[in-house]
């Protein structure tokens, strides 16, 4: 394992790249403020926690908001960037975003990227101004499922039914997924849900999709988060100590099922080993991994293609005491699921390292903090990963 740190950018003439700069807006139950309030809220919270001042910023990126989502958010907080991106690859979105950002700066295209979300889904709907969708849309190769009430959760199932078939996963295995993200979430105070939960508990609520019972898929949320990544020359005049962005990788693998070739396997499998390589790193030195959960099998399937544990053994795995500490914020199944959960993961990641978790803080076995963490994102139905490995000094 290289140290931490010296795999850097700079060393091929390229700047390193940090996170200055990470914040949550209100989140959970918000009824009162607009997405575009939400962003702001996040975007001012971030750059103060960076230390740094707004006019620094000259990269924005922004997805699932607006028509033009950069240049509308970049209007409403006040921004001229001369760097966007509105890469929209579902949950991934934000880890493809943040290598693209990290990338930019690196060759000197930004200074300083700030990543943005905000969402009022869960408002929304209780206000009625939206419906749930089941269904990410009809057209294009969407059209031959869709009227087959082939929906977004659906898709999910039929994975983890095919995962279950193939290696024996239980649904026990995958409540306990449900349980663990709860029992997290219980000591975060900036979680939505907090009251613990039991395997049987899981397995007795509603069926949604079989194999997933209520408790099995994410919760609806309100929320926001934004995240600052600075060149290494900005450093010295943050607030606090850097986080660096040490590898990333990305992939997509498929729209429609018939094109997936392997229902057990996700594209975090090439995303997670691109990152890794990038970081000269290994699985076996992650201390603390934040993946995307929008449902049960999504933390179990991912933890194998990152390379945690073998194929076919993630339930186990995810079980056994040895096992790296995953989603210390309740994840998207407790804490907050505004929709695209990606940039939360990167927040948690980052106050993991910084030792400033506002709930469960991970500790190496010497009782330091982590020093490697991962963030790795899934968006559509298994479509697209992003991940990303952080470190700090």
């Amino acid at each position: 394992m290289t140290a931490i740190g010296t795999t850097s950018r700079s060393s091929r003439g390229r700047r390193r790249v940090a996170v200055a700069g990470v914040a949550l807006s209100d989140c959970g139950r918000v009824d009162e403020a607009t997405p575009h309030a939400l962003h702001a809220q996040a975007a001012r919270r971030a750059l103060a926690d960076s230390g740094l001042d707004r006019s620094l910023v000259d990269g924005l990126a922004s997805a699932g908001l607006g028509t033009l989502a950069p240049v509308e958010v970049a209007e409403y907080l006040g921004l001229r960037p001369t760097w966007v991106d509105s890469t929209a690859v579902g949950g991934a979105t934000w880890e493809v975003m943040a290598a693209h950002a990290a990338d930019a700066i690196a060759a000197g295209h930004a200074k300083a990227v700030l990543l943005v979300y905000g969402s009022t889904a869960r408002a929304d709907v209780k206000a009625r101004r939206r419906t749930s969708n089941l269904s990410f849309g009809a057209r294009g190769p969407l059209q031959f499922e869709v009227p087959y009430g082939h929906t977004l959760v659906a898709k999910y199932a039929m994975a983890a039914r095919r995962h279950m078939h193939r290696y024996g996963t239980t649904p026990e295995q995958l409540a306990e997924v449900a349980v663990r993200a709860r029992a997290h979430a219980a000591l975060n105070p900036e979680a939505m849900f907090r009251e613990p939960v039991t395997v049987d508990e899981v397995l007795s609520g509603p069926m949604i999709a079989d194999p997933f019972t209520k408790l099995h898929c994410c919760i609806r949320s309100d929320g926001g988060c934004a995240v600052l990544l600075v060149a290494e020359e900005y450093v010295p005049d943050t607030a606090k100590a850097p986080v660096w962005v040490l590898g990333t990788g990305e992939h997509v693998s498929h729209t429609t099922m018939s094109e997936w070739e392997d229902f057990t396997v996700s594209p975090a499998a090439v995303s997670g080993r691109l990152a890794f390589e990038r970081a000269g790193v290994t699985p076996d030195d992650i201390d603390v991994a934040e993946i995307y959960d929008a449902f049960t099998y999504m933390t179990l399937v991912t933890l194998e293609d990152l390379g945690f544990c073998a194929k076919g053994e993630g339930g186990a795995y995810f079980a056994g005491k040895d096992a790296v500490p995953v989603n210390t914020d309740g994840g998207g199944l407790s804490a907050c699921h505004p929709g695209m959960r990606g940039l939360f993961l990167l927040v948690e990641a980052v106050r993991q390292l910084r030792g400033e978790a506002p709930g469960l803080q991970v500790r190496r076995p010497d009782g330091a903090l982590p020093r490697l963490a991962l963030a790795s994102g899934t968006g559509g139905w298994f479509c697209s990963s992003g991940t990303v490995v952080l470190g700090r000094d």
